[in-house]
């Protein structure tokens, strides 16, 4: 009986990592609205080719960043010259111009190997700081990993620990998870989708499990899963779930690349369409590809960057996560790098109480000097306590909302604010609440056609919260 109990604890944790991609389901997925994630090419992909015929190839396919890997060759002219942390200053000098060249930005270094010796690991970091590359790809054979950590806090590049499928060392996420829990953040992982499900380990637990800690992904989709015979298929063709991949990562809010690293013995010699067929499936689910993200993230950070606050109180910003907070009032955090015209601005917000009191206003036609903006520009109103047009989502003082469709309190909203010329149109959680041609009413004397985005603080009692600013403009 201890032997049965005992197996059956083991079945139960690994029960955890290793299911079919079918049966996942204990998160809407479908609902999130994915994020655009750059892509990149692993230069491995093109490994038949020189390093300077993958340039020509990532180009073509419009891909603007790249993994390089060590040992590729570099020109098909010289078969002795290879990529590598081991090339010449006149070597390295010619790589840098051939990726001004093509406008192309290296951003990762891997899957390559070093010592658990200083002098050894100084030699990748010193080549991938010469370079500009942010992040190292490996995958020690060493289990003590504090000479990693004090490299990693030296130079500032990030160290992502890949995996290939078993019997490799780190084939099971939760042995690399054992391995960098503790340690300084910037050590993490190069999340190998394709080769969990050749280990049969399912790719959204795997990410779920190492939340936090992913620096890159190789993303790959496979004819099947958990066969180590399995093949590369485009993105989407395949039993990885593509979809719910970059769902997971948009939870996440992962701002790494998406390298693509397609494997196919039969398209050796040719991967492009397969490539270019996966892009293009990726771009059909990324619900915000031609959105500008207003409130922007930058050098690993949510930052403030061209906003600024006119009147009481303030917004504050939680740099790791992108949640603003109100504080006081009444003001005006608005957004002063550009005015807009015809656009679709979304976002999520959240109340702290029934009363919670702010509202999102557009088309502001000047910078704000004083409250006279109010009569010159309409609000979309935050205010479940509200009636009519004091309602949330509606536009303040002049059109009511059609239903009520916000959450309850405490629970993230969505807004989906549309205009085009004198019509708003505004839909909260996916139901259209309001449709309507705007002409002067209520508090409005007058309003312009185009002007500046703006959230309102109103008070110090019932804060609101705001995050995922996006605009699209028509």
């Amino acid at each position: 009986m201890k032997f049965l109990a005992a197996m059956c604890v083991v079945f139960l944790l690994a029960s955890v990592l290793l299911f079919s991609a079918g049966e996942e389901k204990s998160c809407d997925y479908d609902s999130v609205r994915i994020k655009k994630m750059p892509a990149a090419m692993q230069c491995w992909t093109f490994h038949k080719f020189s390093f300077f015929e993958t340039l020509e190839k990532v180009k073509a396919l419009g891909i603007k960043y790249l993994e390089a890997y060590p040992g590729q060759v570099l020109d098909k002219k010289d078969k002795i010259a290879r990529f590598g942390h081991f090339m010449t200053e006149e070597q390295v000098k010619l790589v840098k111009s051939k990726l001004k060249e093509y406008g192309i930005t290296l951003t990762g270094y891997g899957v390559v190997g070093f010592k658990n010796e200083e002098a050894s690991m100084k030699e990748v970091f010193d080549f991938a700081k010469k370079m500009g590359i942010g992040t190292i790809m490996t995958e020690p054979n060493f289990d003590d990993y504090s000479l990693i950590e004090k490299m990693v806090k030296k130079y500032n590049i990030k160290i992502a620990v890949h995996n290939h499928p078993k019997p490799s060392k780190y084939a099971l996420p939760q042995t690399v998870f054992d391995h960098i829990k503790g340690l300084d953040e910037r050590i993490g992982v190069c999340a190998d989708t394709g080769h969990w499900m050749r280990s049969g380990v399912c790719p959204l637990q795997a990410l779920r499990l190492l939340k936090g800690r992913i620096h890159n992904v190789h993303l790959k989709d496979l004819d099947k899963f958990g066969d180590k015979k399995a093949y590369d298929v485009p993105f989407g063709q395949g039993k990885a779930n593509i979809k719910h991949i970059l769902a997971e990562l948009t939870l996440q809010d992962y701002r790494g690349c998406l390298a693509v690293e397609h494997e196919n013995e039969k398209e050796l010699d040719n991967p492009s369409p397969a490539i270019k067929k996966g892009l293009e499936y990726i771009k059909s689910i990324t619900y915000y590809y031609d959105y500008e993200e207003i409130l922007s993230y930058r050098w690993g950070r949510y930052s403030k960057h061209g906003w600024n606050h006119y009147g009481p109180g303030y917004f504050i910003l939680d740099e790791k996560t992108g949640v603003l907070k109100s504080q006081g009032g009444m003001g005006l955090f608005w957004y002063s790098a550009k005015k807009y015209k015809d656009f679709v601005l979304e976002m999520e917000y959240k109340t702290t109480q029934e009363r919670t009191n702010s509202g999102v206003f557009y088309r502001v036609p000047e910078m704000p000097v004083s409250n006279d903006y109010i009569y010159h520009s309409f609000e979309v109103q935050v205010y479940d306590a509200g009636k009519g047009v004091h309602k949330t989502a509606a536009v303040y003082d002049a059109a009511a909302p059609q239903l009520d469709a916000f959450k309850k309190t405490g629970e993230w909203n969505h807004f989906k604010i549309t205009l085009k010329g004198k019509n708003i149109k505004v839909e909260l959680n996916g139901k259209l609440v309001v449709d309507w041609q705007m002409e002067p009413r209520g508090k409005v004397q007058d309003f312009a056609l185009e002007g500046y985005i703006g959230l309102q603080n109103h008070d110090s009692v019932s804060p609101v919260y705001y995050r995922n600013i996006f605009v699209k403009e028509l």
